[in-house]
């Protein structure tokens, strides 16, 4: 009884700080959606909404004690409908087949893939002899040159397409899941040159208008440092250059280069400052306007236009959300930056897009954002230690410090990275973003109708010279960057609880948020990585050794086996990492398990031609459909289309096999 009571006080005790962990219960209920193998249906989806409405009704009149508890139920009950409706909302055809063909669509966004080249993606798609044509496409153009893609413009050209792969191992990323909501139903590659089927229609003016002014910028400061003024400013990454963007990464400053928060946050504040100054300049305005309030509308016009002008993507309207609702509490006359602010921001974002929740860019976004607001919020009422001049130093390095840690563990959990100079690379450079960078981007525009953006853009890519330059002299500093293992599945969803526990509980108690961060920690220490992995087409087989993962072959299936080194924590390329295995003859490649017994892997017809046969004891690959001769466990092209990606543990000796249809179950996005 005394713990129930003890319960009861606690929940007393946090009255007037509770609306903070709204969106916690959403992100609960979100979470546990995705987390199901079996797609729920409709019918479930419906009652769990009506669970929820009686919960929040019956919560109204509850008191102060039952009342958050029902509040909580229904906000985890709504989580799980909002992401099953959302998931029914977006559903699209995909394709179920490899093809290859003609492929005809309209220009709807121009970025880079991986390997550099130039990716398009087509909506409006032709695709011939397709009965069930995805409403979108995603093909990259290895081909010659040929026309010049532009917003709009409808193209054709030959390639093939397949549907969207699952994950390269069991528990991995899923770019099913991630392109059933970008309504991507196939992707590809071309290697013949792209021809114009029809001009634009006008329908993408925006889009067009972006890519005009992304030319515009990279013509005025050509290089990278064009490229990168134009992704800053349009969100057009495709003029930079793999090496600038690896140099970001690796010195924790590739925020910089996506439309974030931090953009976001720059342009409204020079912007709300700006015109606030301007009102305050003249004495007869000032005394008789409301300053504040039109330099809140005027920062949020502005904001909703570099919103309009980046593209819309997933981080830029989670910014916007962010921005919006400050400045709406300005204009209200309620204090803008507070946990109720970034907890209102939160639950829009979830609302409009449950998926985000399992992005790096939400989950990073808000954790700055919370443990900023929530430090400077103690620190609001302490005295002060040091002179006043003294302080706005402080406070960048303060806030660069508190973000980093915040993000930290995210991103490494994410990328398998830890950039161990990202924090002075962050300081010699943010600063430099809101003093010279956006300022001299927001006076650009506003100077560009008339001609008079020269001098602008000559700060502007002064001040991104220097950003690019720390980035790549920090980048080749010996131990810049550190490899991480990938943690389990648990560990960021207690590391989270546990530090919102931290920053959203009032008194002492908080302190025991504590111990879910090192029940993470700890969990993340012993991560231990399968002891063989293989690739869905059978085209690459990986074996843990005592130098590091050993991979089958030295080309092919190039994107596979860097997410499988990176997520092992090993920085080795798939070249370096070959060079492990012990024994390739040709299509060839044998090596004894942990186990006991041979793993092979028996690529191609040559391969098959040469392979001996295998005893009960081995585990053989092939990547060639046919026979396999011998009694061993083997796996096919067959078999793996089935079963996906597989992992094999050994427990006492005996395999023991994942696979990625087991893990991923039965869902919207899995075929």
């Amino acid at each position: 009884m005394w713990m129930w009571q003890a319960i009861g006080q606690g929940i007393l005790g946090q009255r007037g700080a509770l609306m903070p962990w709204s969106p916690v219960m959403l992100a609960l209920g979100i979470g546990g959606y995705f987390a199901l193998r079996q797609e729920p249906p409709v019918w479930a989806l419906i009652a769990l909404a009506g669970c929820a409405v009686v919960a929040f009704l019956v919560a109204w009149k509850a008191g102060p004690l039952l009342g958050p508890g029902l509040l909580a139920a229904g906000l985890v009950a709504a989580g799980v409908a909002l992401a099953g409706a959302r998931a029914q909302a977006v559903a699209a055809p995909v394709l179920d087949f490899r093809y290859y063909g003609p492929i005809e669509g309209r220009v709807v966004g121009m970025d880079r893939s991986a390997s550099g080249a130039l990716r398009l993606t087509l909506d409006r798609v032709r695709l011939h002899r397709v009965r069930e044509v995805p409403a979108r496409v995603r093909i990259s153009l290895h081909g010659p040159p040929g026309a010049v893609p532009r917003p709009g413009l409808r193209v054709m050209t030959t390639g093939h397409l397949s549907p969207p792969q699952g994950p390269v191992e069991p528990g991995g990323f899923d770019f099913r899941r991630h392109a059933w909501f970008l309504g991507v139903g196939a992707v590809g590659y071309a290697r013949v040159p792209l021809v114009v089927s029809a001009q634009p229609d006008g329908g993408q003016p925006v889009f067009a208008l972006r890519m005009r002014l992304s030319r515009a910028v990279q013509a005025a400061l050509p290089g990278e440092v064009g490229a990168f003024a134009a992704a800053i400013t349009t969100g057009d990454r495709s003029g930079m250059g793999e090496a600038t963007k690896q140099a970001l990464r690796d010195t924790n400053l590739a925020h910089l280069l996506a439309i974030s928060g931090l953009h976001m946050g720059l342009l409204a504040s020079f912007v709300f400052g700006a015109v606030r100054l301007a009102l305050a300049a003249v004495p007869v305005v000032a005394l008789r306007v409301p300053g504040r309030k039109i330099a809140a509308l005027a920062a949020l016009v502005a904001a909703a236009g570099y919103l309009a002008l980046s593209g819309g993507n997933v981080a830029t309207e989670r910014a916007f959300v962010m921005v919006a609702v400050a400045l709406t509490a300005v204009l209200f006359d309620r204090r803008a930056i507070s946990l109720r602010a970034v907890a209102v921001a939160a639950m829009i974002v979830l609302i409009l897009r449950p998926e985000a929740l399992l992005g790096p860019g939400f989950q990073m976004s808000f954790a700055a954002t919370t443990a900023l607001v929530a430090v400077f919020s103690r620190l609001r009422g302490a005295p002060q230690m040091m002179p006043r001049w003294l302080w706005p130093l402080v406070a960048v390095m303060l806030s660069s410090a508190v973000a980093g840690l915040a993000t930290a563990p995210v991103a490494a959990a994410h990328f398998n990275r830890i950039a161990q100079w990202g924090l002075l690379a962050n300081l010699t450079t943010v600063p430099l973003m809101g003093l010279v960078v956006m300022p001299a981007a927001v006076v650009a525009a506003c100077l560009a109708p008339f001609g008079l953006e020269a001098p602008a853009l000559w700060f502007l890519g002064r001040g991104l010279a220097w950003v690019l330059t720390v980035a790549h002299e920090v980048a080749g500093w010996d131990g810049a960057l550190r490899h991480v293992v990938a943690p389990g599945a648990l560990v960021l969803p207690l590391m989270a609880l546990g530090g919102l526990f931290s920053m959203l509980w009032r008194g002492r108690v908080a302190m025991l948020g504590a111990g879910p961060v090192l029940a993470a920690l700890a969990l993340w220490s012993t991560a231990e990585r399968p002891a063989i992995l293989i690739a869905a087409s059978g085209g690459l087989v990986g074996l843990t050794g005592e130098s590091g993962r050993a991979l089958s072959r030295a080309r092919g299936s190039g994107f596979v086996a860097r997410v499988w080194l990176e997520n092992d924590g090993d920085g080795a390329d798939q070249a370096g990492a070959a060079l492990r295995w012990p024994e390739v003859d040709g299509g060839l490649a044998s090596a004894p398990m942990p186990g006991g017994g041979t793993l092979w892997h028996v690529a191609g017809q040559r391969g098959r031609a040469s392979f001996p046969g295998c005893r009960s004891s081995d585990l053989a690959v092939f990547n060639t459909p046919g026979p396999h001769p011998g009694a061993c466990l083997a796996f096919t092209p067959e078999t793996l289309r089935q079963s996906g990606a597989l992992a094999v543990t050994f427990s006492e000796g005996a395999p023991q096999v994942r696979t990625v249809a087991d893990q991923s179950g039965r869902r919207l996005w899995t075929p």
